[in-house]
């Protein structure tokens, strides 16, 4: 941490009141190493854990550069997944909340199309996997004449899953006059090669990686026979009784069966895998970061980058055969100056993997007896009552910064030849509304969306029933979140 204030920044007033509305209180390491030098418009090779706000480092930055008045996309941010790339453009979303800047997240396994006609509205910032982002610059539906930021978050994780060519291809279509900045939890020699070829002499920033570190993080390791592995987890969490826990496992049929059986004997419990639908894979991500559940069961893809600050346990039900896998998986907890604990099951047949992460993460993980039966006994009762307690849900660090703004709904759009000044016009002649206190304007061909700040949007609602904009009567409702 640091005695800076996000006020000693050279940051626009709407910039400063979205971070205050935000929570954020102080910056960061990675905050006051990065944004200094991205606000200068410098080119950067940042080595940091995830978990150490690396997004709100370059997100203030590219907020506070980007022009409003430009309608084509000025920054490009490349994720590994495709969560990543959901969060990160809200994200964008906050922090650029009162400047009214537009971010829109490209990914798989959602309709293109949808992202097309995203896209044909004036939008600042793209987020996106390199898979998806490519379709778009292919199909001619994503502009990159005037992107002047790139941002590669996760490189090393682009490269575990053989994303790193793709980037290659994006980088070469991009503006050579532009500023890059590069994210990274470990830095491969294949990940130095990408900065080396295509960014100008880049500051190198490198954040001690607090999530390998045993004061943040406890690191246990049960030997476990693959037989006894469910028996062993079950004593395991009756002992720990963890407040929030990932349990990790190598395949998606792995996943399935642990979470049945947990679910079977009445654990608050909930899964993620690739192979589930992304929009329940999203569902599922958001109620366990709101504390819907107190277990999840996952395969390595919730490890990428998610951002969920109060998980205080994570279990290696399988070991990762990927040594950064398991820095990845671990990293999850013990976050925000949090301690949390990460507990491993290695069978008989994994030393040579075993050796492999802790040769990586520079300590040998502290081999435990495995709970006793007394204990577990002894410990059962706590851990049912904690089961029956309503667990309270956890408001997100974005709910009271929403929570005055009310989306509006207007049935019609482009087919009725009407823009985004022509709303801005009529809802800023309303007594006691200004320009100010419009958001976002969503045109689409037979609707528009337009977000009311500052508790404004009753007002606004009302007067628009009886209201015309450019000489048309509109439907106005509430919009669905």
């Amino acid at each position: 941490m640091s005695d800076r204030d996000f006020a000693d920044y050279p940051l626009s007033e709407e910039i400063v009141r979205a971070i205050k509305g935000l929570e954020y209180k102080t910056p960061t390491e990675v905050q006051t190493k990065v944004i200094p030098l991205a606000l200068d418009r410098k080119d950067l090779v940042v080595k940091s854990q995830t978990g150490s706000g690396k997004t709100a480092s370059y997100g203030i930055p590219i907020c506070e550069l980007v022009d409003w008045k430009e309608n084509r996309p000025q920054a490009l941010i490349l994720t590994p997944t495709r969560e990543l790339a959901v969060q990160v453009k809200e994200d964008f979303t906050n922090i650029g909340r009162f400047k009214r800047i537009k971010a829109t997240a490209l990914y798989g396994k959602q309709p293109i199309a949808i992202q097309k006609t995203e896209l044909k509205q004036k939008t600042h910032v793209v987020v996106g996997t390199p898979g998806r982002v490519s379709d778009h610059i292919e199909r001619g539906t994503l502009h990159l004449n005037k992107i002047d930021y790139l941002v590669i978050d996760e490189a090393d994780e682009m490269l575990n899953m053989g994303f790193i060519e793709q980037v290659e291809d994006i980088i070469k279509e991009l503006p050579q006059n532009r500023v890059t900045m590069l994210f990274s939890a470990t830095l491969p020699e294949a990940v130095k090669d990408l900065a080396r070829k295509y960014m100008k002499t880049p500051a190198d920033i490198s954040i001690k990686a607090t999530g390998l570190t045993t004061e943040k993080i406890e690191h246990i390791l049960y030997e476990v026979p693959e037989a006894d592995k469910f028996m062993r987890l079950t004593d395991v969490t009756v002992v720990e009784n963890p407040d929030s826990c990932i349990i990790f496992c190598r395949t998606k049929d792995r996943v399935d069966s642990v979470s049945d059986q947990l679910k079977r004997k009445g654990y608050s419990c909930s899964k993620i895998h690739g192979g589930m639908e992304q929009d329940e894979r999203l569902a599922v991500m958001n109620g366990f970061r709101k504390g819907e559940f107190r277990y999840l069961v996952a395969t390595d893809v919730a490890a990428r980058g998610i951002d969920i600050d109060n998980i205080t346990h994570v279990i290696n039900y399988d070991l990762p055969l990927e040594k950064e896998s398991y820095v990845h998986r671990t990293g999850r907890t013990g976050r925000a100056g949090q301690k949390g604990k990460a507990i491993t099951f290695v069978t008989p047949f994994e030393d040579r993997f075993l050796k492999e992460i802790e040769e990586y993460i520079g300590f040998g993980i502290p081999k435990m007896a495995p709970p006793s039966k007394e204990e577990v006994t002894r410990k059962r009762s706590a851990f049912q009552e904690k089961m029956k307690m309503y667990q309270e849900v956890k408001k997100s660090k974005s709910e009271e910064l929403n929570k005055q703004i009310m989306k509006l709904y207007f049935n019609g759009g482009k087919k009725k030849k009407l823009r985004a000044v022509d709303f801005v016009g009529t809802i800023a002649k309303i007594d006691g509304v200004t320009a100010d206190d419009i958001g976002i304007i969503t045109i689409m061909d037979t609707a528009t969306y337009v977000e009311i700040l500052n508790g404004k949007g009753p007002l606004v609602l009302k007067t628009m029933k009886h209201t015309t904009v450019k000489g048309k009567q509109l439907k106005v409702y509430e919009a669905n979140k």
